[in-house]
C-alpha cells in the first residue's frame, strides 16, 4: 500500500522505521516542528530526518491547514498511519485514503485516551499498559480497534521501563494491523465508550506532590515521573526538592499530610493520606532526592531529624 505517515518524536519515528521496512511504499512524512516543551524535548527522534534519509517527502506542521491538505492529495496514499499526532484531524483529512488513518495509541483503550498515557495509568495502578491500533474517526482515540498488545504493570516498574516496552511494540503492531487492513478484514471491534477516560496534556504542577493523596498512589507518581521525566517534586524551606526514589512505610502514622516525621531505613517518613488524622494510613519514605542545582542525595542525609512540612 502507498502509506503516508503522521507522527511526531520517538513514537511517530518508530512507526515511520516499521513502514519504511516493510513492503509497502511511504509517499509522504508529515510531523510537527520542534517544541520546547518538557514533555516534547525528551524521546525526541526525528521524522523528518528519517524520512529525509529515505527520500520520503517530508511537511512539517501544527495543524492540518490547506497546506498541509495539500501536499497530502498530492501524495494520494492508500492510508494515513498516525502515531503521537498532536492536533485534532477532520474528517477530509482522516477519511480521504482509500483505507482511512490508522492511529496507533499507547493505552488499551477505550482507557487513558489523549495525552500521557502511560503516566496516568501507573499513577493509577494498572496492572498492564499496551498499545492500540485503530481507525480514526471525529472524536478522539474513539474509532474501531483493528488490534491491541498489552504488556504487564510490575511493582518495580518505571515508566521509562514502561516506555521502552511500549515503543518497542510499536513497529509489528503497526505491520500487522495494516496487514489484516490490507486483507480485505473490515470486522473491528467498536469501542465501549462508556468506559473512557480522556487525560490532559501534563504539565509542571501535575509533578507536584499532594500529600493528601495515599502514600501507595505518590510512590507510584514517583515512578511515573522517572528520569528523563521531570520527577515529581515538593518543598521544603522554600526548596523543592525532586523525589527519585521512595516506599511505603512499614507502619502507620498520624498527624498532618506533609509533616517530616521520623526515619525508616535510609529514607525519611513523610505523613501522608486523606485522613491521617486517624493514624491508620501509611506514610511515604523518601530515599533518594535531587535538588535543584543537580545534588543528589539519601533522604536521611537531606533529612537528618524529623520536623517541618513538605508542600505547604
Amino acid at each position: 500500500m502507498r502509506v503516508a505517515t503522521l507522527g511526531y518524536q520517538t513514537w511517530g519515528h518508530r512507526t515511520l522505521q516499521a513502514v519504511l521496512d516493510s513492503d509497502h511504499e511511504v509517499v509522504l512524512a508529515i510531523t510537527h516542528p520542534k517544541s520546547k516543551h518538557a514533555y516534547e524535548k525528551m524521546w525526541a527522534d526525528s521524522v523528518a530526518d528519517l524520512a529525509t534519509e529515505h527520500g520520503v517527502p517530508v511537511h512539517i506542521a501544527n495543524r492540518p491547514d490547506e497546506d498541509f491538505k495539500a501536499a497530502l492529495k498530492t501524495a494520494q496514499p492508500d492510508i494515513i498511519v498516525a502515531n503521537n499526532w498532536r492536533t485534532w484531524l477532520p474528517r477530509d483529512v482522516f477519511d480521504a485514503p482509500r483505507y482511512g488513518t490508522l492511529n496507533i495509541h499507547d493505552s488499551l483503550l477505550p482507557k487513558y485516551t489523549g495525552f500521557s498515557p502511560l503516566i496516568w495509568a501507573l499513577i493509577n495502578g494498572e496492572e498492564e499498559v499496551g498499545l492500540t491500533a485503530h481507525l480514526m474517526d471525529e472524536e478522539l482515540d474513539a474509532g474501531d480497534i483493528v488490534l491491541q498488545r498489552s504488556t504487564p504493570v510490575s511493582p518495580e516498574d518505571t515508566v521509562t521501563d514502561l516506555f521502552h516496552r511500549t515503543v518497542d511494540m510499536i513497529g509489528p503492531i503497526t505491520l500487522d494491523a495494516l496487514a489484516l487492513i490490507e486483507s480485505g478484514r473490515t470486522d473491528w471491534t467498536p469501542q465501549d465508550r462508556s468506559k473512557a477516560t480522556f487525560f490532559h496534556k501534563r504539565s509542571e504542577e501535575d509533578s507536584r506532590i499532594d500529600w493528601t493523596w495515599p502514600a501507595d498512589a505518590i510512590e507510584r507518581l514517583v515512578r511515573a515521573q522517572s528520569d528523563p521525566y521531570p520527577n515529581a517534586f515538593t518543598t521544603f524551606k522554600g526548596q523543592r526538592i525532586r523525589v527519585l526514589r521512595s516506599s511505603v512505610s512499614k507502619g502507620n502514622y498520624g498527624g498532618t499530610p506533609g509533616r517530616v516525621f521520623i526515619h525508616e531505613g535510609d529514607g525519611m517518613i513523610i505523613v501522608a493520606g486523606p485522613d491521617a488524622r486517624t493514624g491508620q494510613n501509611k506514610g511515604l519514605v523518601i530515599e533518594r532526592v535531587r535538588l535543584d542545582d543537580g545534588t543528589e542525595m539519601s533522604g536521611t542525609e537531606f533529612f537528618p531529624h524529623g520536623g517541618g512540612y513538605l508542600g505547604r
